[in-house]
């Protein structure tokens, strides 16, 4: 089993990262392996490379900082970009975002990263609180202790999440079957 990460800060090594670590040290912890990718680069050659990686990875974790109360402009035309080379690869394979900020606008942040996974039907992994950690440097985020042990959680339900799935395609239970979409337009 395989997670990618994408790391939506500019800065790659950053606060968003030092929360992306602490989420794949878990899952790594649970035998899952895992890939961190910057997401900032939004040319169509780089971003079919991470599709590519997307499309053999069992689930996805998206990280942003948050830039004026919303994630980076980067990882938005990233995720945009994505979703359109790759929709088909994301359905029905767990999903959670994450978010880092210096005080406040992590869950606006954490609503738009989210969103991408619901239009796809990817399952949205939880923690025990809003996954994000607080502070200025990696220095400052490796002191909130409570946003790291949030990190942990999810990577651990993260890993639980795809053992489940695992299991459950090893005793038969197939996928949902895909409708096919309705369009409704409402302007005559």
């Amino acid at each position: 089993m395989k997670v990618l990460l994408l790391n939506g800060s500019p800065r790659k090594e950053g606060c968003t990262y030092t929360a992306l670590c602490e989420v794949a040290g878990a899952l790594n912890q649970q035998g899952v392996e895992t890939e961190i990718v910057q997401a900032v680069d939004a040319s169509n050659e780089y971003v079919k490379e991470v599709a590519e990686k997307l499309k053999t990875a069992d689930g996805l974790v998206v990280g942003s900082p948050v830039y004026w109360a919303s994630p980076t402009g980067e990882v938005i035309t990233f995720m945009d970009k994505l979703c359109g080379i790759a929709g088909k690869d994301m359905r029905w394979k767990p999903a959670a975002a994450v978010a880092s900020a210096r005080r406040a606008g992590t869950t606006a942040t954490l609503e738009v990263l989210s969103k991408y996974f619901m239009f796809y039907q990817m399952p949205v992994v939880s923690s025990s609180y809003w996954p994000m950690v607080h502070g200025n440097t990696p220095q400052e985020v490796k002191q909130d202790l409570e946003g790291l042990q949030i990190m942990r959680t999810l990577g651990s339900n993260m890993a639980w999440l795809l053992k489940c799935i695992e299991a459950g395609k090893r005793a038969g239970v197939e996928k949902p079957e895909q409708e096919t979409p309705i369009k409704t337009n409402f302007i005559r």
